[in-house]
């Protein structure tokens, strides 16, 4: 076991809310530490991000103290002996100790307990399993600092018992390893990752989309998408092929054009080849109304592009918007391999910076003068000429706007005729 202030001089720890919890908690017999992934952050020299305090205290010694002090408390979980309390607006979770009794995924049965070792010996990996008191003294009863100091991503005990407590565990593998591993991932993870496969398919598809977002945003996502595909894992989660090589260049891609991460666009790169793929996953992972929508234009007709024509690329600006358009020419451009020197797909990507559509001139006014009425035929005509427009590249000078007016409505004209 390490015992050492490496965290002493950590801001975050003792000033602030966090500082006032621990200071609330740690009195009369009890004992309380900031735990899992915000001891791993910080030993990293990354922000904490959620803090999780584990404490000695019962829930409901929690929430007394917390009323005493004039602190807000929500019982958010109370029978697994989580409470959360509300500081100045952001939210601390507070756990007390416990072990596991029966573990069956999320519905596990706990009991409360005093035992620091236990309770980290319950958790996932080995560098999530450190925790740090109120003195900057970091705490490793499995190993964690170590793996921190060596990047490494190991399950805590015996990996194919951590996985059969949570089938989720085998994504969060590949997930933890993509934000803060390095090289490749544990070989005896990773093979117990490979025999656990089968318990994939008793998640649900809420929780697997949550990770499968949170990895395709981290910083070692292609490789741990790469190593997931090799092992099979990947094609059994998405229903699909996998497409890694398109995922890699969409991630180099967004890194050329100083774009933020997008998890949306990335998992368009890794999986939707045509609308169909699209539709599967969007059911597979029960993505959000928004995202399955993205996916779905994404994948529509991309491979347009390959002959990377600025005219039907501002034909399909105007058609889409500039959010849509700017996703499938990505996709186009990381599926025609991803050449981020390329200054043609650049320029098709950047066209939303310099073009702006305009909108379309003509009215229906414009066509009830040449004698069409109200109804159908009005939209009808409406459509034709809009399509006319398009195709002569956005003419706004009278005499085209004219002539594309006049031979729309004749057509229509026509039409109702025979």
């Amino acid at each position: 076991m390490s015992a050492e202030p490496l965290l002493a001089e950590a801001p975050w720890l003792t000033s602030g809310g966090t500082a006032r919890v621990l200071q609330l908690l740690n009195a009369n017999g009890e004992e309380a530490r900031v735990v899992g992934g915000a001891v791993r952050n910080a030993l990293l020299g990354l922000v904490p991000g959620d803090i999780d305090i584990a404490t000695t205290a019962l829930p409901e010694e929690v929430m007394r103290r917390a009323k005493s002090a004039g602190i807000k408390s929500v019982p958010t979980g109370v029978d697994h002996g989580t409470v959360t309390l509300v500081i100045d607006g952001h939210p601390y979770e507070i756990t007390t100790l416990r072990e596991d009794t029966e573990t069956f995924g999320r519905k596990a049965k706990v009991a409360f307990g005093r035992d620091w070792v236990r309770d980290a010996e319950r958790r996932d990996f080995t560098m999530n399993g450190l925790s740090v008191d109120a003195r900057g003294v970091v705490h490793d009863y499995v190993g964690g600092l170590a793996d921190v100091a060596a990047r490494r991503v190991r399950f805590i005990g015996d990996p194919d018992r951590r996985i059969a407590e949570d089938y989720l565990r085998i994504l969060r593998f590949f997930r933890i390893h993509a934000a803060f591993g390095a090289g490749d991932p544990d070989r005896d993870g990773y093979l117990a990752c490979i025999r656990g496969r089968a318990g994939l398919a008793s998640l649900s598809a809420e929780r697997v989309r949550m990770e499968m977002l949170k990895l395709l945003l981290a910083g070692g996502a292609s490789a741990a998408t790469g190593a997931m595909a090799e092992s099979g894992l990947l094609q059994s989660l998405i229903g699909g092929v996998a497409y890694t090589g398109p995922l890699s260049a969409m991630i180099a891609i967004e890194a050329a054009l100083g774009l933020p991460a997008s998890a949306t666009r990335r998992l368009a790169a890794l999986t939707v080849a045509v609308t169909e793929d699209a539709k599967r996953l969007a059911a597979r992972l029960r993505l959000s109304n928004a995202e399955a929508k993205a996916l779905d234009s994404m994948g529509h007709r991309w491979w347009r592009f390959a002959a990377k024509d600025e005219a039907h690329a501002r034909r399909l600006l105007y058609r889409l918007g500039a959010e849509r358009y700017h996703d499938r020419v990505l996709l186009a451009w990381s599926r025609d391999g991803g050449d981020v020197t390329s200054s043609r797909w650049r320029e098709l990507a950047e066209l939303p910076q310099h073009w702006t559509a305009p909108k379309f001139p003509l009215k229906a006014a414009d066509f009830i003068a040449r004698g069409l009425a109200e109804g159908p035929a009005l939209g009808h005509v409406l459509t034709l000429a809009e399509d006319a427009w398009l195709a002569a590249d956005f003419p706004l000078d009278e005499a085209a706007l004219a002539s594309i007016a006049d031979q729309a409505a004749a057509r229509v004209s026509r039409d109702q005729k025979t």
